[in-house]
């Protein structure tokens, strides 16, 4: 599993690090040319029911999951058959499976086993094979998760979630920036942007803003389900960008001892439990982590720790509801 590296959120200065970004960019040229004619080369399938794709352009996590699981439970409300659609990241199931109780990450990855709480999910390395799977199965509605650069399927509706504190990064291509194809590029592509803030009070920058300039951006924030327990915490996660749930935390008034962050998908082994029990013990405090990381535990381990489930607050939702009608009414015709 892969841990972001610092240098991709700088753009100058020693912490840029300008001798190793140069030297990986024609790297990065390579990897944007094949996703680029990989778009431009695949055919998409139209598989008879509406699509909306939940993406990013960044590596790593900007907080497509919560966006995912809203629309999941929105259109479920709504009596639609909605399903989830993910390629099942760190999990061993190629599918077309349909997630079960009886799976685990292992088998199908952190983010379906989530996902699937809020509404059906299959999970499927082919994502056309997936949603064909799905429509075999009743499904009305499919929201894809984490799609943007996959170009099997006919989309109906592509919601770019982009992270509001480090926006495009760098803005070079991996692996010498975060991207994984040009901002231009998924811009382009993207219907609207759901620009995840940390907080309702945070300002983006002025640059990043007029990157966006022309797009519907509609500003979010993830919200704490509940309080953090009382008493002292030790924090662990291995997500996209641990800082940012380590500093929920202290925005929502924990008492935060001290905090370890792990590689994204970290497969936890027996030694790092042991650690982080042994770590909070010397602190005589209580270990706290994020749900994504909670599904991975083993559960004579989860016991031992507290979940901070978040869900995500949109600062215009009647934006985003009017951008969602028309894939509705489609389906009423």
């Amino acid at each position: 599993m892969f841990k972001a590296p610092e240098f991709w959120y700088h753009k100058t200065g020693r912490a840029a690090a300008p001798a190793l970004r140069t030297a990986l960019s024609p790297l990065g040229w390579l990897y944007a040319k094949a996703t680029a004619k990989k778009l431009a080369d695949t055919i998409p399938v139209n598989v008879g029911v509406p699509v909306i794709c939940v993406g990013n352009a960044t590596v790593g996590g900007s907080g497509k999951t919560p966006v995912t699981r809203y629309l999941l439970e929105s259109f479920t409300r709504l009596g639609i058959r909605t399903v989830g659609l993910s390629r099942g990241y760190g999990g061993r199931e190629k599918g077309p499976v349909r997630v079960t109780s009886k799976h685990t990450y292992k088998d199908v990855g952190d983010e379906p086993l989530l996902l699937a709480s809020a509404a059906p999910v299959w999970v499927a390395a082919g994502r056309d094979e997936g949603a064909r799977a799905a429509v075999a199965g009743g499904a009305q509605l499919i929201v894809m998760d984490d799609g943007h650069q996959n170009p099997l399927l006919m989309k109906t509706l592509s919601l770019l979630v982009l992270d509001a504190e480090t926006g495009f990064g760098n803005g070079r291509v991996f692996p010498a920036g975060p991207l994984r194809e040009p901002a231009t590029a998924a811009l382009a592509r993207a219907d609207a942007v759901i620009l995840m803030k940390p907080s309702l009070d945070f300002r983006p920058e002025p640059d990043l803003l007029h990157a966006l300039a022309g797009k519907i951006v509609i500003p979010a924030h993830l919200k704490p389900l509940q309080k953090p327990p009382e008493g002292k915490v030790f924090a662990f996660a291995g997500i996209g960008r641990p800082q940012k749930f380590f500093d929920a935390l202290r925005r929502a008034g924990a008492d935060l001892v001290d905090a370890l962050a792990f590689a994204n998908h970290k497969a936890y082994a027996q030694t790092d439990l042991k650690n982080l029990l042994d770590l909070a013990g010397e602190y005589k405090a209580q270990l706290i982590t994020t749900e994504k990381d909670y599904v991975r535990l083993p559960k004579g381990f989860a016991r031992h720790v507290t979940c901070w489930p978040v869900k995500v607050e949109f600062e215009d939702e009647l934006t985003l509801r009017r951008i969602l009608h028309p894939v509705i009414e489609s389906m009423r015709r």
